[in-house]
């Protein structure tokens, strides 16, 4: 399927590694000119030699942390100047520590909000009108399952992630007459570095090995298994592609299946 995406432009958040690097993999292989950023810019600069090298498309880094107030001008106007123009932008960050949700405290709380609602609203807000201006525009976050059936030790993520996700759903209504669309993605457990730091660590709190962790996660996922980061890049992808352009204000989860409830 040619999902119309050639001569795009990207700006893909978290990409040095999981699903933000998935998510930059494909719009790459689908011809898309990428700005990535994250925290490590010498990870970013290895996966941006291996994405040109592989897809032969302009890639550019930003090294920025969204926990940081000012984080989101820097990343917005950095893009600017390396794309000449942002058509996709993926909302994507690191995740913030586990704790008990009886044992929170207020920088805890800070740190979160800045991390996953304030930093990603701030930087879509200030790359939409270009977006609204030129008629097209596609605005993808990357959420968690944890918004629509919370995960205990992670109360940090569902409530910063959920604050993002009820901008999302408003935005896109206000946005949507000028093609631009607005959706986020709920990933399940997939196989990337911070799955496997959270099985880690729930091992080592509980006493058991990683492996018995895993499969104790197996057994809640009716496909079986962990995703693939690949899988969930591809449905990201299409998301940001003309094929999804009456798609928006939605949020689909990739989880095999895991998250019991209704939508």
């Amino acid at each position: 399927m040619d999902l119309g995406l050639a001569g795009r432009t990207a700006l893909v958040g978290g990409a040095s590694s999981g699903l933000g690097l998935a998510s930059a993999e494909r719009l790459a292989a689908e011809g898309c000119r990428l700005a990535i950023w994250s925290r490590g810019e010498e990870a970013l600069g290895r996966v941006a030699i291996e994405l040109r090298d592989r897809h032969g498309v302009e890639v550019s880094v930003i090294a920025a942390d969204s926990g940081e107030a000012g984080a989101a001008q820097r990343i917005a106007e950095a893009a600017e100047v390396a794309l000449g123009r942002v058509d996709i932008v993926v909302l994507n960050a690191g995740g913030p520590p586990t704790v008990d949700p009886t044992q929170t405290d207020a920088a805890g709380w800070e740190r979160a909000f800045q991390l996953l609602a304030i930093t990603p609203i701030e930087l879509a807000t200030r790359l939409l009108p270009g977006m609204r201006e030129r008629g097209w525009g596609r605005i993808v976050a990357i959420l968690s399952s944890g918004v629509r059936q919370p995960i205990p030790e992670l109360v940090y993520s569902n409530a910063g992630r959920g604050a993002l996700m009820a901008w999302l759903k408003t935005t896109a209504r206000a946005v949507a007459r000028d093609g631009v669309t607005v959706n986020g993605v709920l990933p399940g457990r997939l196989e990337t570095p911070r799955v496997e730091s959270l099985d880690r660590g729930r091992a080592e709190r509980s006493g058991r090995t990683v492996e018995a962790v895993r499969a104790e996660y197996f057994a809640t996922i009716p496909a079986g298994r962990y995703g693939r980061p690949d899988e969930f890049g591809s449905y990201v992808a299409y998301l940001c592609s003309e094929r999804a352009s009456y798609q928006t204000g939605t949020f689909t989860a990739i989880d095999g299946g895991m998250i019991s409830g209704l939508p």
